[in-house]
Formats: C-alpha cells, structure tokens, sequence
C-alpha cells in the first residue's frame, strides 16, 4: 500500500511569485457560473516528472521564472478575490502574486512505483503540497499555490492548488501550458487567455428554462453508509482494456457502441458502489456527472483562451432500489441522458439560477461527483517529457468525500488506463472491492449467460 512509503521532505519558506511585468489595477468581476458555492474552495492537483540524465536545468528555478512570465498574461491570478453585493465575486488585480515553495524530499522515483504509490492517496501528500497557514480562505488571500520538490534521484513533483472560482481543468490546463511555452523558451502564450467573463453571466429578464434539479435544496442526512464518518479511506482503482471488456460484456452492444468509456465507466462505479453502500431502496441516489460545455455554446462560442469555470453540474437521479436492482444498462441510459441535458440554452439558464437563488452550491446528499481530469497527462515542460502521474492529488475534494477524478495512467507494464480513486467508510471500500472483483473475476453473470473462461483480477499499478 502506498500508505508504507515514508519520507521527509525540507522545504523553503514560502514565497510570493508577481508578474514579471506591471500588470494592470484593475477590478474584474467573475461570472455567474463562476462564482457558485459549490466553486468557492482550493483544488489541488500533482505532477511527478523524471529525471533527465540531460536536463542540467534546476525544475525549481525553470518552473519559477515560467510561473512570473505567465502571470503577466494571466495576471488576475496575481490578485486576490473580494466579494460584492449579492455575493458576487470579483478579482482585484492587485499583482500580489501567488504562493510558490521550494523543497528538496529524501526519496526516488523508483520508490513510489516500488511501493504502488503513484496514485492517490499519495504518502505525505500535505508536504508535498503544503497549506500555508490562511491560505486556504476564498476571500482577500493569493488564487494559487505552488510547490516544487525535488526528488533525491534528481525527479521532481509539481504540485499546483488554485481557488477553483477563477478557473475549471481546461482552463487550469491552458495556464500551466502557458507556463510550458515560457519553460520552452517562447516568448508568449500558443494560445493567447481571454477573461470575457461576461459571456457566462445572466442576463436580463433573469429566465430559467431548465430545473436544474443538481441544485435542489435538500436536508442532508449524515450516515456511515453515505460516506460521512471517521473511518473513510482513499483508494485508487485501475480499468485498462480488460477491465472496460468486462464492463461492456454487462450492456448490450448496440448501446455500448453508442457510449464513451466516461459514461460507460462512471455509469458502472455509481451503480457498483451504491451496491457497497447499501442505502433505503428508496433513498434518492444522485451522479453528478462534470460537463464541460465549451462546444456547446453555438450562437456564441468561447474563446480558445478562455480559461473560466465553463462547465456544468448535471444530475441523474433514480432511487438506490432501481439503480442496484436494475441492469447496468439502466444507470447507463440515465447518466447519457444528464449529459446530454447540458445544452447552450442551459448554461444561460444556469447562469440566471445563480443570481435568483444566491448563488447555491450543488445537492450532496446521495451523491456521487465524477469529474474527467486526464487533459492535464499533456503538462510537458520540454527537457522532462510529460509527468508519469498527472491530475486530482486526493479522492475526496474539501468536506465532499463523495467524489472521483479520473486520471490517465500508465501500469509498469506499459498498458495505458485510467485511474479512478474513490472514498468509502472502510467496511463499505471492501463490499465495493468485492463488487468489483466479482465482475472483473467473470462470478458475474450478466443476463444468464456464461462466465468468460479468461478471468480478470482487480489490478493495481
């Protein structure tokens, strides 16, 4: 288990990283999409790059003066929030900077494949990324925080935490890619960023089209079986190509055909893990299934170089009763049919739910949050190459355990998958590894047919 890794890490004092340039004083409010509840936290992210025998370049210095360059073309990010009327938030571009930590840990590489733990949860994972005391609020402290470690083999991990009301994955993604092109030696951004906040905001007469039912106000009822209480552990699960075949032999091939390995995954996980949890048959169980809805604004595209929070929260509802009972083609229809609910008359009429209701956060109780995080694999600082590990650093976010990022990754073996870590009271984590190994074993018999004599173990990396 990753968890038997130890080691310690020295870090600098942190530091505050401005513009490299002056940057303009000014006032720039969020969107309304921005600015929701549900957004108004710190998400960390973590990269694991190795060595170079020919990068003579120190990671620290090269990502530092990348991280001021940047900062002059994304130089909201150097500002601090403040919130106005009605909630409403705003950045103050004030050039402060953002925080940036130096630090040197006692271990290799080699170690963390060794001991299986290039996965969440990750071993010293707040030393990795330390929380500088306040840093944490929403309000009047630095959107970013940045820490370097080298590693004693002479790898180094990257990891990155921003205030997620300034930015979503792609947009994060554009940031960090910008910080590459300087890394590499341009002299500007590949792709220029753009505020335009307003595209994402009401607009008058404040109409919503849509329920948006993700945002139903709802009285959350805490119990060890939905993922509340002090016994919850992290744990990562690899599906590669024999698990995704064993997962469609449990659909009919006309709809597997008609579906993304996201939808085919995320419909499994919410169905095989509400089994494990083992809630009321008639307890309300939701999948909050993250929609980036960039391609969807027809009439009024987005820029490329937008780099706001340009997604949405749509929610496939049905009771655990249905959802266990039922075939996994029925989970599956429901998330295809939450995602494709995500329209551009949506957004907008997201946009004015916001401001009519103040701005709510999204229904937790019975939910389950999958988000698609595997565009930050493409991070290449140059000399380096691209990370071996790249994405979400923890299963849960803030006070929601209920959640799972997926992450690209590669096995020692060179078979590509993707990880999934998910969070669970300890003795509901193994009703699900059960679960699962009861599929990828062939002890599961979909629609009376026969068990696959080729058998499929539960893989680690």
């Amino acid at each position: 288990m990753s968890g038997s890794l130890t080691f310690k890490v020295h870090r600098q004092k942190p530091e505050l990283v401005s513009p490299a340039n002056p940057t303009p004083r000014e006032l720039k409010l969020l969107s309304d999409i921005d600015d929701q509840e549900g957004l108004r936290f710190h998400i960390p992210t973590i990269f694991f790059y190795r060595h170079n025998p020919k990068a003579y370049s120190d990671p620290v210095a090269v990502i530092r003066r990348a991280l001021a360059e940047t900062l002059v073309y994304y130089y909201p990010f150097a500002g601090r929030l403040r919130e106005g009327p009605n909630r409403k938030l705003a950045v103050d571009c004030t050039g402060e900077g953002v925080l940036f930590i130096e630090a040197n840990a006692d271990v290799t590489l080699v170690e963390f494949e060794e001991k299986d733990a290039l996965k969440p949860p990750f071993p010293c994972f707040e030393e990795l990324l330390f929380d500088v005391e306040g840093s944490s609020e929403v309000l009047n402290t630095p959107l970013m925080l940045m820490q370097v470690t080298r590693l004693k083999c002479g790898s180094f991990i990257f990891a990155v935490r921003i205030n997620h009301a300034m930015s979503d994955a792609v947009g994060l993604s554009l940031f960090l890619k910008t910080m590459c092109d300087f890394a590499r030696g341009y002299h500007a951004p590949t792709v220029p960023p753009v505020w335009e906040r307003h595209r994402l905001s009401a607009t008058l007469p404040l109409r919503v089209s849509h329920a948006h039912r993700e945002y139903d106000e709802m009285r959350v009822i805490s119990t060890e079986h939905s993922g509340k209480g002090d016994d919850l552990v992290d744990r990562s699960f690899f599906f590669g190509h024999r698990e995704m075949s064993a997962i469609r032999r449990l659909l009919p091939p006309n709809l597997v055909n008609r579906s993304t390995d996201m939808e085919t995954l995320t419909s499994f996980l919410w169905r095989y893990r509400t089994v494990a949890i083992q809630p009321d048959p008639n307890k309300e169980m939701r999948l909050i299934f993250i929609v980036n809805a960039r391609s969807k604004l027809k009439t009024s595209p987005l820029s490329p170089g937008y780099y706001g929070n340009a997604f949405a929260f749509p929610v496939a509802i049905t009771t655990a009763g249905e959802l266990t009972k039922k075939p996994l083609e029925f989970a599956l229809r429901l998330v295809k049919e939450a995602k494709s609910s995500v329209t551009e008359e949506y957004m907008r009429s997201l946009a004015n739910l916001m401001v009519t209701k103040g701005r709510p956060s999204f229904s937790s109780d019975g939910a389950y949050l999958v988000s698609d995080v595997r565009i930050f694999s493409d991070i290449d600082f140059g000399i380096w190459g691209k990370p071996v590990y790249s994405g979400i650093g923890k299963a849960r976010v803030t006070d929601f355990p209920g959640s799972s990022f997926y992450v690209s990754a590669e096995k020692r073996n060179g078979e590509i998958g993707i990880i999934v870590p998910v969070c669970l009271p300890e003795k509901t984590m193994q009703k699900f590894v059960k679960e699962l190994e009861s599929v990828f074993s062939g002890q599961f018999v979909p629609n009376g047919g026969t068990k696959s004599p080729n058998k499929l173990i539960l893989s680690s990396l």
